[in-house]
């Protein structure tokens, strides 16, 4: 009879104990990507910026994809406009969080990836809101990417969103850090 307190040979071997080399490879993968995303974001959006007037619509994909220039003070769709430094406070806080949270617990890929793309998307909107006009801290997110009867978003907004769903279905499969 097995002893259920003993771990099966596979999960041991996919666990990388503190300081290894796997680990350390787990945390340059999220680092990796988490610049790969702002730095995407940020291209995207300066290119946006400069060929573009702010309000112009251009179709891609009619009906499916336009690309429409707006700047967005608020969260997803518009919400909180006027409260553009409690969204620099609170995207700082999570990045520093996750950054932590990854350095201290992180142990297997698919979390890696999870949190480094989440990391790079909060970086990229908190990009725009540190250093976009009016000011510091209360900078405006360049938006573009829209689709129908749904909200006009960015890079980072997508690789926040698909690193959210990608936790969820890490912690509803019940796959640990």
């Amino acid at each position: 009879m097995e002893n259920s307190s003993t771990p099966p040979a596979s999960e041991g071997a996919a666990t990388p104990a503190p300081g290894s080399g796997t680990k350390r490879r787990l945390i340059y993968a999220a680092g990796i990507l988490a610049v790969l995303a702002l730095v995407l974001d940020q291209f995207t959006k300066r290119i946006v910026e400069t060929s573009m007037s702010e309000g112009q619509v251009i179709d891609v994909f009619p009906p499916l994809l336009r690309w429409y220039y707006i700047k967005n003070s608020g969260a997803a769709f518009s919400m909180g406009e006027g409260y553009t430094w409690i969204f620099s406070i609170i995207q700082a806080a999570v990045l520093i969080y996750v950054a932590v949270f990854l350095v201290r617990k992180i142990r297997v890929w698919p979390w890696s990836l999870a949190l480094g793309g989440l990391m790079g998307g909060v970086a990229g909107n908190l990009t725009d809101r540190l250093f976009r006009p009016p000011s510091f801290g209360q900078g405006h997110v360049v938006d573009f990417i829209a689709l129908p009867n749904f909200a006009i978003f960015n890079i980072a907004d997508m690789f926040i969103v698909c690193s959210m769903i990608g936790i969820c279905l890490l912690l509803f499969t019940g796959r640990e850090l």
